[in-house]
């Protein structure tokens, strides 16, 4: 599994990304140095990264999203759950609840998606 973890200045600025794209990379410059006080070279550096990962993507000075931001935190909550809990989600969920009551809402909305997510269902 790919390792899509981002570093604190990384997902500030793809969350910069996701928010504005697609976007003209010299807008996104701009943005980069508005927002996070970023010189050109830091942006396209922290730019090429990003596209190395095909998260993002930078053709004709437009950069576009290659992987949205739901699917990267999905990736990113998988590998957790792999490398945390040996790919197990009832574990995961066990520990995540943690003795805590859910509420009856809660519950059914887990049982609605554990049911929409069986194999044959």
């Amino acid at each position: 599994m790919v390792d899509y973890a981002l570093g604190e200045q990384e997902t500030k600025f793809a969350n910069l990304i996701w928010d504005n794209a697609p976007i003209n990379s010299t807008e996104l410059v701009k943005l980069a140095a508005d927002v996070m006080k970023w010189k050109k070279s830091t942006t396209y550096t922290m730019l090429r990264r990003l596209c190395e990962r095909e998260i993002f993507r930078n053709e004709n000075a437009t950069v576009s999203v290659i992987l949205t931001r739901d699917a990267f935190y999905g990736n990113q909550s998988r590998k957790y759950v792999e490398d945390t809990f040996s790919g197990s989600l009832p574990k995961f969920l066990a520990s995540f609840i943690g003795g805590k009551e859910l509420s009856e809402k809660q519950a059914d909305e887990l049982v609605s998606l554990i049911n929409s997510h069986k194999r044959g269902g």
